[in-house]
């Protein structure tokens, strides 16, 4: 089953609502510290209500780290993006995936991007420039999650 990772979000109710929806469908939520908040931030658990306790998450104290375990998994690292035209509608998604979401503020670094085995983006009209972070976590892990016949 695919995990979501979360790279230092900013915002507290976005990574409930993910926390949220991970403990729904069975899925592991990863977040890359530095956050922009605590843990037991109040919008934190306004979104995330009680599901937070059923939620599956590891914290990783920084890229290095996060990079470190990863490598000890040899999991491939999906980056989800607005700089790249790759659409996850024809992707091809593997059962153990990362689908990682940068920070709301600022996505992730170059360099972070350039150790992504993947960049995918969802496709938007006209002068859209992005959708909210946990909306695109919950579309592209539905996907991901439909193509290894988990739901």
């Amino acid at each position: 089953m695919p995990d979501l990772v979360l790279f230092q979000p900013d915002i507290p109710g976005n990574t409930g609502t993910l926390l949220r929806l991970t403990a729904c469908l069975g899925v592991k939520l990863h977040i890359i510290e530095p956050a922009g908040f605590r843990l037991d931030d109040t919008a934190l658990r306004r979104s995330g209500m009680d599901y937070i306790e059923l939620a599956s998450m590891t914290r990783h104290l920084d890229w290095a780290a996060f990079e470190a375990w990863r490598a000890e998994q040899g999991r491939r690292l999906i980056l989800l993006t607005t700089k790249t035209k790759r659409s996850y509608l024809g992707f091809e998604f593997l059962p153990d995936d990362l689908l990682m979401l940068g920070r709301e503020s600022a996505g992730v670094s170059d360099e972070v991007a350039e150790t992504a085995d993947h960049a995918i983006t969802i496709p938007m009209k006209g002068e859209a420039r992005s959708i909210n972070m946990a909306l695109s976590g919950a579309m592209v892990l539905g996907e991901a999650l439909r193509q290894s016949g988990e739901i």
